[in-house]
């Protein structure tokens, strides 16, 4: 047997528990669908191929996953696990070893699988078992007076006794390929459910007198599988609590780790700060010493040594330069640049802005489509015209610039090096360096103004 490795991922089931028109599989866990959870798992092991069993819905799931190297395979008819192992039959190389996995266990470890592939040989097969203090509802591992695996009883199926048994199946199976190919047509549906159960090759293996070898998980959740939102749920802050446990062993400060989502990657240098209810998607890169306040979004962005992002922050797709001050309620937008020590303060928004050093946003403002020198002072509830309803347009201002509040800024249009813009203008030409630009209309001061007044009340 070659140590060329094929993986069978089952995710043809509808998941009427879910109460829910997506397929299960594509159910998100930590920002990613449960089934990309195991076509990663499976990649990581250097699958040369993985095939996807594909049933409910499998025009959907082709389609999310079509950026992906996979195999589909359909099985039509929902007639058990072994059926739809066989579906993948062809796609199978007669040389490999097989590692059937599933769609909807999406924790489960590289590791453990690694174990398990160890266990197999032209002559035997390996399944992983796992420990659980509520085995219902699960199949039950029956062993000999040896101590090694005899059958695989479904809770259907058990009696009394068996049913008391809390060592699991936890439906993942290692085998070589030639001998699954003779134990699939074998298999008989003699049971409760009228299924072709994958488990009964356990006895089929012992009957041609070959060896089967078991590994156990470290924990339940790793094997656990989601069949309602609850499980979902469970798996989903099982998850989040390794990845924060991972990061305060790194010496990332998580003021409650039990209030932290990582929906991607992170990368943190050391005295990092992160305060509660902050989500991090796709993937991101703190720097030394860089605190992050309540309630922040941080999505595919890098955010330099010293910098601090206050409270209810989102920042997304942008690069943030060191010892800058971020919020609190800033939204930093995709393509956004902030140079070192740059501020942009509460409810300041910037989209395809690049901040130059020192320059500060501080309050109410919009920056867009914006080149910004170093040192600019932009005065409260100043906006950046970018788009006239057709094209979008840039605004470039210089270095050492002052712009007074309540100021807008027509694109195109430039400010030189030192220019001063007087507030309320509205700017519609070219600054020159050290000009002071005013655009206000002619103040109109009219005697006995009577305000509107209510119609009736309505």
């Amino acid at each position: 047997m070659s140590s060329n490795l094929n993986v069978v991922i089952l995710a043809a089931g509808k998941g009427t528990r879910m109460y829910s028109q997506t397929p299960k599989v594509l159910h998100e866990l930590a920002g990613r669908s449960l089934v990309e959870h195991v076509i990663a798992t499976a990649a990581s092991l250097n699958s040369q191929n993985t095939t996807l069993v594909i049933g409910y819905q499998a025009e959907q799931i082709q389609t999310k996953l079509a950026h992906l190297p996979l195999n589909f395979a359909l099985q039509t008819e929902q007639k058990g696990t072994a059926h739809a192992v066989e579906q993948a039959i062809p796609m199978l190389d007669e040389r490999a070893k097989v590692l059937v996995l599933y769609g909807d266990v999406p924790l489960i470890k590289a590791s453990s699988l690694e174990k398990l592939l160890e266990k197999i040989d032209e002559q035997s097969m390996a399944v992983l078992t796992c420990e659980v203090s509520q085995p219902e509802g699960l199949g039950r591992i029956i062993r000999n007076t040896k101590g090694e695996i005899s059958a695989i009883v479904e809770e259907k199926d058990a009696d009394d006794e068996q049913r008391k048994i809390t060592e699991i199946n936890t439906g993942i199976m290692a085998f070589p390929a030639e001998k699954l190919k003779q134990w699939l047509p074998r298999i008989q549906n003699n049971n409760a459910q009228q299924e072709y159960y994958l488990t009964d090759i356990v006895e089929l293996c012992i009957k041609d007198g070959n060896k089967v070898n078991s590994v156990s998980c470290m924990n339940e959740q790793e094997a656990s599988g989601v069949n309602n939102m609850l499980q979902l749920a469970t798996l989903e802050r099982a998850y989040q609590k390794e990845q924060a446990l991972k990061l305060m062993l790194q010496g990332v400060k998580l003021f409650d780790p039990a209030r932290f989502d990582c929906r991607g990657e992170l990368e943190a240098d050391t005295e990092v700060q992160i305060d509660i209810n902050v989500i991090v998607e796709g993937r991101v890169r703190l720097g030394k010493g860089v605190y992050i306040g309540p309630n922040c979004v941080l999505k595919n962005c890098s955010i330099e040594a010293g910098t601090r992002i206050d409270a209810n922050s989102v920042i997304e797709d942008a690069s943030i330069g060191s010892k800058c001050s971020i919020g609190p309620f800033a939204r930093i937008r995709p393509g956004t640049r902030l140079d070192d020590e740059a501020k942009i303060g509460n409810f300041v928004e910037t989209k395809k802005a690049h901040i130059g050093k020192g320059s500060k946003v501080n309050h109410l403002s919009y920056v867009g489509d914006t080149e910004m020198g170093s040192s600019v002072n932009v005065g409260a509830g100043t906006i950046t015209c970018n788009y006239d309803g057709v094209n979008k347009f840039q605004t470039i201002i210089g270095n050492n610039v002052f712009i007074g509040s309540n100021t807008a800024l027509v694109a195109p249009v430039r400010l030189a090096d030192g220019a001063t813009v007087g507030a309320g203008s509205v700017v519609t030409k070219n600054v020159e360096a050290e000009q002071l630009a005013i655009g206000r209309s002619k103040q109109t001061n009219i005697d006995g103004w009577q305000r509107p007044q209510k119609n009736n009340g309505k």
